[in-house]
């Protein structure tokens, strides 16, 4: 009888500990630059995700890996540098060396659950619709990975989606951007967070910890929101571009196809300043629609009484540039392309709402994450804790990134960019200048250069 009430009681004080463990909330967005208000543009209206930003810690020098979807998404999932391109999750999938961020927090007892685009495939699963249940991209990942794709009838058709179920056939028959009138679930988010919210609804049931990763779509192409969001910037005045002509000379430049293939009704952004204002106001409509989902998921976490032991990680998976460079889109290794806006929420961040400055990767999540939880900080990975970072906003990163994209790799210092291409061939950028990264100094700085190759080259 002693036995079996000691052995009652120490089941309950597991299953305390168990239900201290702090929740963790992920929320992925797509192509979203650091162009937000609290991030310093004062013409974006995006509420909730500043009051995110107020609660905890903002990194204005956050940088991806990779300018696209999967690379991206890889590096932060892994916590490792990996393979470039938008299979880089499938590539790893064949052949799994160490278990992802939320597979490792499912072996630590976390219910792990996804809901809509996270790894680069919404739902998770390939096949010609990414709906094949047999081709996964996280295997052991999730105890439950999911996309209501609803009358866009399938993940594919929801990635690409425009107003009452439209799906990208040929994109030159769709319009690169639009704005209807009607509620928010006229767009792919809105039933996407549909879902997410009831999973919330779940989980606050569940006596585990639970780790929920939710990716919203926008603002990716096209640029389509419900009108109420347009309406919003219809007579704001938006800043001049920065450094909008082509750079001189060989660059990870590119002609903006992604972008250039839609529907533009026969104009060009680079040619046509009015049509350049309309898509980046359509954009800035597509952020605020965002920010409003992501007011819905914090919304129901405050109500469902999930908030102060949840930790809350807001996360882009690249930037994208609105014409700077005279690139309307990502895959560059320049800064618009590289640059992601980071926020964490978590109650060891000391002097809420004040930002880092330092530079910061996405490959550092894994680690703080696993810090923050009070898990153990599995070896095989590539990044760092920012745990100093998030005590102390003065606290000092290691102060470089690495990114990488088709035949080149990127190192970026806090006032320099270096990009080496395959062929030996060095872009040098300095940061601290007008210029930036519209000149290319390689061959005036060859001791800085040669330094910066050996940094590059020892990840």
């Amino acid at each position: 009888m002693v036995v079996s009430i000691y052995a009652s009681l120490c089941f309950i004080f597991l299953c305390s500990i168990a239900q201290a463990k702090p929740n963790v909330l992920l929320i992925c967005i797509d192509d979203l630059r650091p162009e937000l208000h609290c991030f310093g543009a004062d013409y974006i209206e995006s509420p909730h995700i500043d009051a995110l930003a107020a609660k905890g810690r903002p990194f204005f020098h956050h940088y991806v890996q990779a300018p696209t979807c999967g690379a991206s998404r890889y590096a932060l999932l892994t916590g490792t540098y990996g393979p470039a391109g938008n299979g880089a999750l499938f590539q790893r999938a064949k052949k799994i060396i160490h278990p992802s961020l939320p597979a490792f927090f499912r072996q630590q007892g976390y219910t792990t659950v996804s809901v809509g685009k996270v790894s680069h495939h919404p739902g998770g699963r390939g096949g010609p619709d990414w709906n094949d249940q047999t081709i996964l991209e996280m295997p052991d990942s999730w105890d439950r990975h999911l996309l209501p794709a609803g009358q866009w009838e399938h993940p594919r058709g929801w990635m690409h989606g425009l107003a009452n179920g439209q799906i990208r056939a040929n994109a030159k028959d769709m319009d690169v951007f639009q704005a209807l009138e009607g509620e928010d679930d006229l767009y792919p988010d809105g039933i996407a967070v549909e879902k997410t919210l009831s999973e919330l609804q779940k989980l606050a049931q569940d006596k585990k910890p639970f780790f929920l990763a939710t990716g919203l779509l926008r603002p990716h192409l096209p640029f389509g929101a419900p009108a109420k969001y347009l309406r919003t910037y219809q007579k704001k005045e938006l800043p001049p571009i920065s450094h909008p002509q082509k750079p001189p000379g060989k660059t990870t430049w590119h002609g903006s196809g992604e972008f250039m293939k839609y529907h533009r009704w026969g104009k060009n952004p680079n040619e046509d300043e009015q049509f350049a204002l309309e898509v980046r106001k359509h954009y800035a409509a597509c952020v605020s629609y965002a920010d409003a989902q992501v007011g819905r998921i914090v919304n129901r976490m405050q109500k469902l009484g999930l908030e102060k032991n949840t930790i809350i990680i807001l996360w882009g998976d690249h930037g994208w540039h609105l014409g700077e460079h005279a690139i309307w889109g990502k895959h560059s290794l320049f800064e618009q392309s590289l640059r992601s806006p980071l926020i964490i929420v978590a109650p060891e961040v000391v002097n809420q709402g004040k930002a880092s400055n330092e530079i910061v990767e996405s490959i550092d999540l894994y680690p703080t994450l696993c810090e923050l939880a009070g898990l153990p900080i599995p070896d095989f990975l590539h990044g760092n804790s920012l745990m100093p970072l998030l005590k102390d906003p003065a606290a000092k990163s290691d102060g470089m990134a690495i990114s990488y994209h088709g035949n080149a790799r990127s190192l970026r210092t806090a006032t320099h960019r270096l990009i080496k291409h395959r062929d030996g061939f060095l872009e040098l950028y300095d940061h601290r200048t007008a210029h930036g990264e519209g000149k290319n100094i390689a061959q005036e700085q060859s001791a800085l250069r040669t330094s910066l190759v050996k940094k590059l080259e020892s990840y």
